[in-house]
């Protein structure tokens, strides 16, 4: 899946901000006068070595997917900051950035926007959208033109998140953010079943133990919820199967691996919380935003969750920041690891490429600028404090941890266990959604039927995955 909201759905449309910060609205998402480099609007830059900066003098116009609608003031207010800001550098690139009420790309325009080659030169993807992506010509090999010259924090990035953008080798994109799921738990219903938020359970073992404490404050409380419809059951059948170390497809990339000891063990795990423990509660078939309700009015103790699942509780639920916590996943053998970046349109000028190169490390890859300036976050109103985005390695994380903690808008040390003992990211399986809607059949079977045949399950999905697979 994805980040939060953004892991189930993508925005589009269009609108326009140029470097003037005048914004006039474009007439559909796939239209833009820098699409075409046949424009003119590029001038060749003074040096013909790709991992060069860009000129400073280099005139240039790019299209810029996912600027912040109107709707999110604050987050526009500060895209027109860093755009000014940028300017002052390179004062001769115009940004062209893109915007929508809604999403960020939705699958479908998705698709139909990389078959038709409409893509902003800047376009947003997610990290498991590489594989479409390049079966569809839509992004530039970008290798040689990102370096510690263009990108000078490079070598602080996690080379697991630059990992899930390459392909054979070649880099085709820069990440604006990633996420490992954890145990995400609601800090009163712990605290009122006599355990301690600050110590959530470390196997499932102990989630199980947690569950039925929980679940017996009564009051319609749930002890532990999971998914089980709209392909997110998948997801976190996947996400506590790496969790005991196991994997979903093998090594092959051909064959479903998850009906062995370690599927039967997630499966009857959950079945037996269900059934034996009552601790999961009565209403299944849920899906994404069904438990972050629940938890968000103390109707659930804990949950699978990427940190900005608090965020929306909070902004759009109605709850506090002080409520949760958040643990590493149970089991921690791996997480399941995602996010989202940026791609280059495939055959746009190497000129729009440096540019679109130094937005990029400019907004998303500076620590203390862009989206990283917490300072400025704060003072916005915007959320400080959550462990994510999370790509950071050695002296810029170190800073990065500070900056953050400084100007923090929420306790931090309700999430010092997730971040003191981090679990290693694990990518989701090829054709995930296909995959996952197979097995929201297993946990559905588990979650609402006391005579589930875990076992049949189990090899049904295998063999339906196989079939998805054949067909990659």
């Amino acid at each position: 899946m994805r980040s939060a909201r953004l892991r189930r759905t993508r925005r589009a449309s269009a609108v326009t901000l140029v470097s003037a910060m005048t914004l006039t609205a474009l007439a559909a998402c796939g239209t833009s006068s820098s699409d075409n480099d046949g424009d003119g609007a590029s001038q060749p830059s003074g040096s013909t070595d790709a991992s060069a900066p860009l000129d400073p003098k280099t005139k240039v116009s790019i299209t810029i997917d996912c600027m912040p609608p109107a709707a999110k003031a604050a987050e526009l207010k500060e895209w027109k900051e860093d755009v000014a800001e940028f300017n002052k550098t390179y004062p001769n690139v115009t940004i062209e950035g893109r915007s929508t009420p809604g999403q960020c790309l939705e699958p479908p325009r998705f698709t139909a926007m990389l078959k038709a080659k409409s893509q902003p030169d800047v376009f947003y993807t997610y990290f498991t959208d590489l594989p479409q992506v390049l079966s569809e010509d839509g992004a530039e090999d970008i290798s040689a033109y990102v370096s510690d010259k263009t990108v000078p924090a490079l070598k602080d990035i996690d080379p697991d998140v630059l990992g899930s953008l390459k392909q054979d080798g070649k880099l085709y994109g820069l990440p604006t953010s990633n996420y490992t799921m954890g145990l995400l738990v609601n800090r009163k219903l712990f605290k009122d079943a006599g355990l301690d938020p600050d110590a959530p359970p470390r196997t499932w073992d102990e989630v199980r133990a947690a569950a039925k404490k929980i679940a017996g404050l009564g009051e319609g409380i749930s002890g532990f919820g999971e998914y089980s419809a709209g392909n997110t059951g998948g997801w976190h059948f996947t996400a506590q199967l790496y969790s005991l170390g196991g994997d979903i497809v093998d090594t092959s990339g051909k064959k479903a691996a998850f009906n062995n000891d370690l599927g039967k063990q997630v499966a009857k795990n959950l079945h037996a919380m269900r059934w034996e423990d009552d601790s999961m509660g009565k209403t299944q078939l849920l899906k994404w935003g069904d438990l972050q309700k629940q938890i968000a009015t103390d109707k659930l103790g804990m949950f699978l969750a990427a940190p900005d699942d608090i965020t929306y509780m909070v902004q759009q639920l109605g709850a506090t920041y002080e409520n949760f916590g958040m643990g590493p996943i149970p089991g921690g053998k791996n997480t399941l690891a995602g996010g989202n970046n940026y791609m280059i349109k495939k055959g746009i000028s190497p000129d729009k490429i440096k540019a679109g190169i130094a937005w990029l490390n400019f907004k998303n890859l500076t620590v203390g600028k862009g989206q990283f300036d917490w300072d400025r976050a704060k003072t916005d109103s915007l959320p400080v404090g959550l462990p994510q985005p999370n790509f950071w390695l050695n002296e810029s994380k170190k800073t990065d941890d500070a900056g953050r903690a400084a100007s923090a808008t929420m306790p931090v040390a309700n999430f010092r266990t997730f971040m003191a003992d981090p679990v290693p990211g694990k990518a989701e399986p090829p054709k995930a959604q296909e995959i996952y809607k197979v097995l929201d059949n297993v946990m559905s079977g588990i979650l609402t039927n006391k005579d589930a045949d875990v076992d049949k399950l189990l090899s049904t999905a295998e063999t339906q995955v196989n079939q998805v697979l054949a067909n990659q």
